[in-house]
């Protein structure tokens, strides 16, 4: 915004008085009289000015009060969105999220905290077909904190895949029961604002390649589309 010029210019008028003198003269006839000239003093009245003093007129400021601010509620914290769908973070990197499991309704923070290289001996336990033979397994590990307001105890995250060097899914393992090595499962009771739980998801790789990476893919996010730790 340009400022205003409020500057004026000022003209002062000037009142000159001119002030004459009046000379008489007075002649004499002719003769051996002598002229005498008598200049008669002529005196001009000096007329004195009368200043009048002019009062500016009064300017009362109008009282300003200034309204005291009401108190309210403090509004609630926006929802948890998540990043986009694709978004590539380290391991080790928490990345916020929304979370719902049978009706409960909150907000997470999850973060792949390692993946582990296991032993084919591992498994030995499991009786696996053969369908597991050359293949080696890896332990996904991550934590998962309850950034929300919803108590989220007992409820289960899934959805958590192993990516194989070249960019696709690694074969699952699915345990039913207890996997001494590598075990996920429920959170804990009370698993109220500020508490977290470590997990463990197995997975596979041929030994001809590796787990490289990790995808969280449950709603909002899709399968091939969510984010991805590596």
């Amino acid at each position: 915004m340009r400022p205003i010029d409020r500057s004026r210019s000022t003209t002062v008028l000037a009142a000159l008085t001119a002030v004459g003198m009046l000379a008489l003269t007075a002649c004499s006839g002719g003769g051996s009289g002598s002229n005498n000239a008598a200049a008669a003093p002529v005196t001009t009245p000096t007329a004195t000015p009368t200043a009048t003093a002019i009062s500016a007129p009064t300017v009362t400021a109008p009282s300003i009060t200034a309204a005291a601010p009401t108190s309210s509620s403090a509004a609630p914290a926006p929802a948890v969105s998540g990043p986009a769908p694709g978004t590539t973070v380290k391991i080790g990197d928490a990345v916020r999220l929304p979370f719902s499991f049978g009706g409960s309704e909150g907000a997470i923070a999850l973060t792949v905290t390692s993946i582990e290289k296991g032993d084919p001996a591992d498994l030995a336990s499991l009786k696996l077909d053969d369908n597991t033979k050359g293949l080696v397994p890896y332990y996904i590990h991550y934590k998962v904190t309850n950034i929300g307001d919803t108590d989220l105890s007992f409820t289960n995250l899934s959805h958590i895949k192993g990516l194989l060097a070249n960019g696709t899914e690694a074969p699952d393992l699915m345990v039913f029961g207890t996997f001494a090595r590598c075990n996920d499962g429920s959170m804990p009771n009370e698993f109220t604002n500020g508490k977290s739980a470590d997990f463990c998801i197995p997975t596979m790789s041929p030994t001809t390649s590796r787990v490289a990476a990790v995808e969280y893919w449950d709603d909002p996010y899709t399968l091939d589309n969510g984010i991805i730790w590596k």
